[in-house]
């Protein structure tokens, strides 16, 4: 098996790209400045071209283009760090206490750990060098809270601006006391976002029983990351746990959605969350299955499924009409200096493409599978056809060895 595997390897290492041997184009439309320019992956690439889309190609006047396929993902980086909670006191009926920030060099996200469940309290934090200065420096304030009564979580992250002062003043109004302010991590988050492309694929709402149940018909060969679910403005409150499942009724893992907008103690709450992550790779019936318990249902009036969008960056001059093709199984991956070495254009325009058509001038790629593969009910007559002659000779061999001497 694994001589077969690189045997296939092999050859599509071997093969080179040819506008001949692809399936399928698409003509990109009119470019009107020359410079980095990005398109699409839609639904009808992903149908027709490989699962890892390593046999996309672009040519102009038969000419290859370079490209890089990039996945909007979006990300972060945050490097933690621990730092010290200073002189807690209750100041004014307030929770005032200095943090220690020297030994991080950036940070925009300050956690705490505290030891109390079920409040609201408001945070304002002022940062300074000198701690012993009079003129501190606003930079913002928090809400913190924990629901656990309510079941509907809890924050304890305090979020500035990208700050680098030795150190911060936080006053927190008095459902925090002082000694239950223990310690925190900190650290600078560099965040990029995702950019999310709709799949368009049919869905049914069903009701059964305590459970909402939303079915989704995942078209061939498309990944799908995450589902959106578009809840009614005037929901009430909410904290539930929705289950994914796959087409054979498999479990892929259960997370929790949520819509909170409340006032408690005077102090406002808002958080939404209403979508979850997708494994990417769910084929045929998906099941999105939200546990109500006792609550009403919840006002769902629309549900998508998404996808990181995938977008082929490229450089093109003005007036130039590339094309796209896809739908060669046996080419592998491009390997590119442009690729290498790209740098997206922060001021990089999108461009469109044309509806798919077949390549008129497709010529499928010669069989080069050894004899045995391409003939494999040949194969079997002749080793049927050797059994049978063996097994004669065998016999005859037989017969002449029982056969009485005379």
């Amino acid at each position: 098996m694994s001589k077969l595997v690189g045997t296939a390897l092999t050859i599509m290492l071997a093969v080179s790209a040819s506008p001949s041997h692809f399936k399928y184009r698409r003509s990109v439309q009119s470019i009107n400045a020359a410079g980095q320019h990005y398109l699409v992956v839609d639904e009808s690439i992903w149908r027709h071209a490989r699962p890892d889309l390593n046999d996309l190609r672009m040519y102009a006047a038969e000419k290859e283009i370079p490209y890089k396929l990039i996945v909007e993902i979006g990300g972060s980086e945050t490097e933690q760090k621990q730092f010290r909670v200073l002189q807690p006191a209750s100041i004014g009926g307030k929770t005032q206490f200095l943090l220690d920030m020297s030994g991080v060099d950036e940070y925009d996200r300050i956690h705490l750990a505290m030891a109390t469940k079920n409040f609201v309290a408001h945070a304002r934090v002022e940062g300074r060098d000198d701690p012993h200065g009079t003129n501190w420096a606003v930079l913002g304030t928090t809400t913190l809270y924990d629901l656990s009564d309510e079941k509907l979580g809890s924050n304890s992250t305090l979020q500035i601006p990208l700050s680098a002062f030795k150190f911060l003043r936080v006053t927190v109004d008095g459902a925090v006391k002082p000694s239950e302010v223990k310690n925190g991590m900190a650290g600078a988050t560099r965040a990029q976002k995702a950019v999310w492309h709709d799949v368009t694929s049919p869905s049914r709402l069903e009701q059964h029983g305590k459970e909402t149940v939303i079915t989704f018909d995942v078209p061939a060969n498309t990944p799908v990351e995450r589902l959106a679910l578009d809840i009614d403005p005037t929901q009430p409150n909410f904290c539930r746990q929705i289950q994914i499942r796959g087409s054979k009724d498999e479990a892929y893992g259960t997370q929790q959605i949520s819509h909170i907008h409340m006032l408690r103690n005077g102090q406002k709450v808002d958080v939404e969350r209403t979508s979850v992550e997708l494994c990417g790779n769910c084929q045929g019936t998906l099941k999105a299955v939200i546990q109500n318990g006792d609550d009403p249902p919840l006002k769902i009036s629309g549900a998508h499924l998404q996808q990181w969008e995938r977008r082929i960056y490229f450089d093109s001059d003005a007036g130039e009409r590339p094309w796209v093709y896809y739908g060669d199984e046996k080419l592998g991956a491009p390997e590119y200096d442009y690729a290498k070495l790209f740098q997206k254009n922060a001021r990089v325009e999108p461009v469109g493409l044309d509806p798919e058509a077949n390549n008129a001038a497709y010529v499928p790629r010669p069989d080069d599978r050894p004899w045995s593969e391409q003939h494999p009910a040949l194969l079997w007559v002749a080793i049927l056809a050797a059994v049978v002659i063996l097994g004669a000779v065998a016999l005859r061999s037989l017969k002449t060895i029982a056969k009485p001497a005379s």
